[in-house]
């Protein structure tokens, strides 16, 4: 039975929506966290199905998951929580504890994950909040371009410009930070380009 079914049947046996709640519960839960913090994150996913399951008789039918609907709400909940996510993540930036003398055994990968971690923090701080929305609910909780634009209720057209957009501007931004080249499209003998 998909999501859509389900939510139709919780508008007459509330107790239906449990089932909404055990498929997407860690899903939301885990944005939130990534989003907000551990405590926060928690509230955040139950105030986001105490939301869903009061506005269940505004559900699209003709959705069948109900994931992107749930993640709008998350979305906005995270918004009306931390009034300036900027101020969050610059408080979480200064929180980050730089390893004084890195382990030699320690992958290198993780090394530079961790060294460009509160670069990365500050880089999304300058992201618009559009840009930003659209970017973390891509990478962080692995939606498409169109479960993107059905939580934020945006064209997907739109979905697309901001991700772009947030994606150039990170890259730009960690790429002088680290000593990177900037991403650049090869062009083969061919005359082929690689991306």
């Amino acid at each position: 039975m998909d999501d859509a079914a389900i939510i139709e049947a919780s508008i007459r046996d509330g107790s239906a929506f449990g089932e909404i709640f055990e498929r997407h519960y860690d899903a939301i839960a885990r944005y939130a966290r990534r989003r907000v913090g551990e405590a926060t994150g928690e509230e955040i996913a139950a105030r986001t199905f105490m939301i869903a399951f009061e506005k269940r008789h505004r559900f699209d039918p003709a959705a069948t998951s109900a994931r992107p609907w749930l993640y709008g709400i998350a979305t906005n909940l995270i918004r009306h929580h931390v009034r300036d996510e900027r101020t969050h993540l610059a408080a979480r930036r200064r929180l980050l504890v730089q390893p004084v003398e890195p382990d030699p055994n320690q992958d290198v990968v993780k090394l530079d994950a961790q060294r460009l971690r509160g670069e990365l923090q500050d880089a999304l701080l300058d992201l618009s909040r559009g840009d930003r929305d659209a970017f973390l609910l891509n990478v962080l909780a692995e939606l498409t371009y169109e479960e993107v634009a059905a939580s934020l209720a945006i064209p997907v057209g739109t979905v697309r410009s901001r991700i772009h957009r947030a994606r150039k501007q990170l890259r730009e931004r960690i790429s002088s930070v680290a000593g990177i080249e900037p991403w650049t499209t090869h062009v083969d003998d061919d005359g082929m380009g690689d991306g």
